[in-house]
């Protein structure tokens, strides 16, 4: 692979430069990053002169990030154009950045090259004006290691990873995986705290000491418990910079009056205005407008009780333009009867059909 550098505008004023490299399309881009800058996103010849992405990590992660589902066809190719409007509608919603491959997006049960396809597609339809973060959440640190990997190759922004699982680890154990992580990819990582999932809980000594590394951006946590939460914001005192993001749904306005940062919401994929609405009341400290917001997510939050929560999501998507609904094996689509059940819970909210569409 050859290898033609690049030259970017940085936020500071000067330059920084990277490598296009790839076959004869220039079909693969391998940026040089700077810890805390902003990211780019280019497909562009040798001399030109690319302006920095409208973003940064501070910015980033102090907002709204969708985990997107991943989009499928029934060969089990990667939908793009259902991705390109899934990106347009969430984009459009006021989201700050696209979370790829975590829970909603399957990232455990696609395949290598469907991952591939998905960060790929993604970083395209982004097209530098947010982050995308790919999940690496596999069972053990040597698959973890290469999904990092293919992650950068494919580029991504940053990764999401969180506790071994399968078998039981302790805490030396996860610390050891995400050092491996970080020094097998020069990305950025933000810690994923989902013990209903990975069995096994990322507890706040843990992250406290994970936390010293300066590529570690922070944490999400989903499991829904805000004692633990709490503890994690506490993490903040030590190192101002980590930005702790909450996930669960149920949780998410008494999160941020906590302090939370920022959502990681699923219901994002298809009503991304209303949590970027509550993280902006929130910011006022507006407790009322709060509890008002919360009580609606929470009445929609039921739809995911329409068969399995994954199957449930993707066909509320499917409802409203931005998908066929298909979830990957073994999970089945939502049946007729489900669908009726979750059109009409979104009815209940005034949640239309995405106007954002791709030509």
């Amino acid at each position: 692979m050859s290898l033609v550098p690049v030259a970017i505008a940085c936020r500071d004023g000067g330059f920084e430069s990277f490598s296009k490299g790839g076959d004869s399309n220039g079909s693969t881009l391998r940026e040089h990053r700077r810890e805390g800058d902003f990211g780019v996103r280019v497909d562009a010849p040798s001399s030109v002169v690319v302006p920095h992405a409208a973003w940064s990590w501070d910015t980033a992660l102090r907002g709204v990030v969708p985990p997107l589902i991943s989009p499928l066809h029934t060969t089990g190719d990667v939908d793009e154009v259902s991705v390109q409007r899934l990106v347009e509608h969430v984009l459009a919603g006021g989201c700050t950045g696209l979370f790829v491959l975590g829970g909603c997006g399957e990232g455990a049960w696609l395949t290598n090259a469907q991952r591939a396809a998905v960060v790929r597609t993604v970083v395209r339809a982004a097209a530098g004006r947010a982050p995308v973060l790919a999940g690496v959440m596999l069972a053990a640190t040597g698959p973890a290691v290469d999904a990092a990997r293919q992650a950068e190759s494919e580029g991504a922004d940053a990764v999401v990873l969180g506790s071994p699982y399968y078998g039981e680890v302790d805490a030396g154990m996860q610390e050891r995986h995400v050092g491996a992580i970080l020094d097998a990819v020069p990305l950025p990582v933000l810690l994923y705290n989902i013990p209903q999932a990975t069995h096994n809980l990322l507890a706040p000594t843990t992250v406290e000491r994970l936390a010293l590394h300066p590529r570690v951006l922070g944490i999400k946590d989903s499991a829904g418990n805000l004692h633990t939460f709490q503890e994690f914001l506490k993490v903040k005192s030590l190192r101002p910079g980590f930005r702790v993001l909450q996930g669960n749904e149920p949780v998410a306005s008494s999160s941020l009056l906590l302090g939370a940062d920022g959502l990681v919401p699923g219901m994002a994929n298809f009503a991304p205005s209303l949590f970027v609405e509550l993280r902006r009341v929130a910011s006022l400290g507006d407790a009322k407008a709060c509890t008002n917001l919360q009580a609606a997510i929470t009445d929609l939050w039921t739809l995911h009780r329409q068969g399995h929560w994954l199957t449930a999501l993707k066909g509320a998507c499917s409802l409203l333009g931005l998908s066929n609904g298909l979830p990957t094996s073994p999970l089945l689509p939502a049946s007729d009867a489900e669908r009726h059940a979750i059109n009409a819970i979104l009815e209940r909210h005034q949640i239309a059909p995405a106007r954002a569409r791709v030509d």
